[in-house]
């Protein structure tokens, strides 16, 4: 839509349903003149314009666990000092996380041909994280992912093992699909269920508890059989729901 001038004030996308505000003051004008569209559009309406740094579109995997690498990284003599004693920085677990994510994400990347949308390191409040949003035909993930080399993983219904530790990982891939499902729900005006995804990377072997059905939990080769699920979801309403993913004020909101 444009103005007399010629200055464009909004756009709608019929397809998705998605409405872009580009001057706010002309909210009610727009939604005006666009009420016969809306009326005749089967998808609710996302009133939202997206700016340049609210888009969470160019997150590369592992951002956040990049930053805090850098935060971490130690001076040349400090890092010499360590390796000539086989001590081990706190750095180098994020950084075995970050090759996790990364690796992780070029597995995601490979789904995007067959109709999937991918997002990365998604901000959340608390300063935290979630690794990957995975949005597509079938459906809607959140994508925990661990990297433990050469480990043999059992995981439970609550918890999972590894050389003799215990970590809450089932618990929080839960969590964070259940914050996922609230956050998108509130933002597309319509319940999207958002299901939790534990990905362990370059692990010796990998055993799941036959009872546990509410996460899945998988190797980085498995994501490709995620080009054979279907839910039913149209491709206007993958990208409807992946225009409010990739909005950095759905996840973190005032």
């Amino acid at each position: 839509m444009n103005q007399s001038d010629g200055k464009k004030v909004a756009w709608f996308d019929r397809r998705t349903g998605s409405l872009e505000l580009l001057v706010e003051e002309q909210r009610d004008a727009v939604l005006d003149a666009l009420a016969p569209y809306f009326a005749a559009s089967s998808l609710p309406v996302v009133h939202k314009a997206l700016r340049s740094e609210d888009d969470l579109a160019g997150n590369r995997p592992g951002d956040a666990l990049q930053t805090k690498v850098d935060e971490l990284a130690p001076g040349f003599w400090r890092w010499a000092l360590a390796r000539l004693s086989g001590r081990r920085l706190e750095v180098d677990s994020w950084r075995t996380g970050l090759a996790g994510e990364r690796r992780m994400g070029v597995e995601l990347e490979s789904l995007v041909r067959r109709g999937w949308r991918v997002l990365h390191s998604i901000p959340l409040a608390g300063d935290v994280d979630i690794d990957h949003v995975l949005i597509g035909p079938g459906g809607a993930f959140c994508v925990n992912t661990k990297c433990h080399r050469g480990a043999r993983v059992w995981v439970g219904d609550d918890s999972v093992r590894i050389g003799g530790q215990s970590y809450p990982y089932v618990r929080k891939s839960r969590a964070e699909a259940r914050r996922a499902s609230s956050a998108l729900t509130l933002a597309c005006g319509f319940p999207v269920e958002v299901q939790p995804v534990l990905a362990f990377v370059a692990v010796a072997e990998l055993q799941v508890v036959p009872s546990l059905r509410d996460v899945r939990v998988l190797q980085e080769r498995d994501i490709a059989t995620f080009k054979h699920l279907k839910t039913g979801w149209r491709p206007d309403e993958v990208e409807l729901v992946y225009t409010a993913a990739r909005d950095r004020r759905t996840w973190v909101r005032p």
